[in-house]
């Protein structure tokens, strides 16, 4: 007997897991594969990207090496299975070695690396929203994008 109602028995923990593993195996495909249609993400910035076309766009210099290899690792987790929500604290590193880059200039990335060296880090928090498939409909970062506190690291 097929249920309408069913809820997916994937819980947010793994969908998490598995989102946060495309960004840190640069799969932009895989990330895009979690979004809504409706989705809208708020990077922190004070912009506000909404539907797969337009996050696609924002996320487009992170998967593209434009600034180096970008990969997460996660330190805490709070999850609310019955509200489909989410919260993780992360640390973003940042490796700006000349093999992570793809052959892009920038002269944030150089001045970045005269600062600080070719690898660095910063700490955010991402909120998630999910509907019934646990599809991403809110993505809300918190972190000092403008000035983040960048560590040699």
């Amino acid at each position: 007997m097929v249920s309408w109602n069913a809820k997916p028995t994937v819980p947010l923990a793994d969908t998490i897991d598995r989102f946060v593993d495309s960004f840190n195996v640069q799969d932009l495909d895989l990330a895009m594969s979690f979004f809504a249609e409706d989705a809208e993400y708020r990077p922190g910035d004070g912009t506000v990207h909404r539907g797969p076309a337009q996050i696609r766009a924002a996320f487009v210099p992170i998967f593209s090496g434009k600034f180096g290899l970008v990969t997460f690792d996660e330190h805490d987790r709070l999850i609310d299975e019955q509200q489909r929500r989410a919260a993780i604290r992360w640390t973003c590193r940042l490796d700006l070695a000349p093999q992570h880059t793809r052959g892009t200039t920038s002269v944030l990335r150089w001045a970045l690396r005269a600062r600080y060296g070719s690898r660095m880090r910063w700490e955010g928090t991402d909120i998630f929203h999910f509907d019934d498939e646990l599809r991403i409909t809110g993505k809300y970062t918190y972190a000092s994008f403008r000035r983040p506190l960048m560590l040699k690291g």
